[in-house]
């Protein structure tokens, strides 16, 4: 459930911070050489007797961010968070179709529930893997993952809903302030995606993958009865906080490239990437926090 997405090719190569420059030229009267001004006077077109309304057009034409181009406009942070919207309506629909299959949280039916619970996990997992490769952004797709974590949102939500009365809204207040904490760090310039930073988080995201997928294993196959498999007692405590501050660090890695997508003028289409990309932070970041809830509320009883 992590969250490679840009880092991949998902957004196009005009995002990288060398290409995205737009750099005007002119000569050097002095010694005829070749130098940059960002921010000169007077453009090209004006130093050489173009008249000032065709100058100002054609510096309009050639002005335009470079990864938008002729295909549409950039992509912009208004954006992101109506695409970003979109797939958490997505999420919400999907939940609550899951509420209303699965009973009550006094009477759940079990049997349901870990039907859909199946079906979020493994499809949410192809469907993840394909959207993450992508190059281009598909927006069926997506809201297809948005739909089927919509189902592990609601299902895991509703099963310990019935043990732990509650939980569901701690955790929920709980992901909202991580959420709300980070974006205003990220804001403040407090906080920030590093490349050192970077390959410790890919190495512990693929350790901590590698090791939920054999958890998993060993619960679907009964290789152990408890609740949440190995994540029992302290060990299942410290695998929380890891996990934790694991999507933590993807929203980072979600902010930061977000905030130099919009700044490189990619176009508007990687919003959904950008969508994709929250949702699987958020949505993983909810599970990890409700499952720490459940296991230290276990260990209580």
């Amino acid at each position: 459930m992590s969250n490679p997405i840009f880092n991949t090719g998902a957004f196009p190569d005009q995002f990288n911070e060398q290409k995205r420059e737009r750099r005007r030229f002119y000569m050097n009267s002095d010694s005829g050489t070749v130098s940059e001004d960002r921010r000169q006077d007077k453009t090209y077109a004006q130093q050489h007797g173009m008249p000032k309304g065709q100058a100002e057009s054609l510096e309009r034409s050639y002005g335009m961010q470079d990864a938008a181009g002729s295909e549409g406009a950039p992509m912009t942070f208004d954006d992101v968070i109506r695409k970003t919207a979109i797939s958490f309506v997505v999420v919400l629909l999907g939940a609550g179709i899951t509420v209303t299959l699965g009973g009550s949280v006094e009477a759940p039916n079990f049997g349901v529930l870990s039907t859909l619970l199946l079906v979020g996990i493994f499809g949410g997992l192809a469907l993840g893997i394909v959207n993450a490769v992508k190059r281009e952004p598909n927006p069926g797709l997506i809201l297809a993952y948005s739909l089927l974590q919509g189902f592990v949102v609601g299902a895991f939500s509703m099963i310990l809903e019935a043990q732990y009365p509650g939980i569901v809204l701690q955790a929920v207040l709980a992901t909202v302030s991580v959420f709300a904490a980070i974006l205003i760090l990220f804001k403040s310039g407090k906080v920030r995606a590093t490349p050192k930073l970077n390959k410790i988080f890919m190495v512990a995201v693929l350790g901590y993958f590698i090791f939920s997928m054999v958890n998993f294993g060993m619960m679907l196959f009964g290789a152990t009865d408890a609740m949440f498999g190995l994540r029992t007692g302290w060990l299942g405590v410290a695998i929380g906080l890891l996990g934790i501050a694991l999507a933590t660090y993807s929203l980072v890695l979600d902010f930061t490239n977000i905030d130099e997508g919009v700044r490189a003028g990619v176009h508007q289409k990687y919003g959904w990437t950008a969508a994709f990309g929250l949702t699987v932070s958020l949505v993983w970041l909810y599970i990890e926090i409700l499952r720490l809830l459940a296991i230290l509320r276990g260990m209580q009883d």
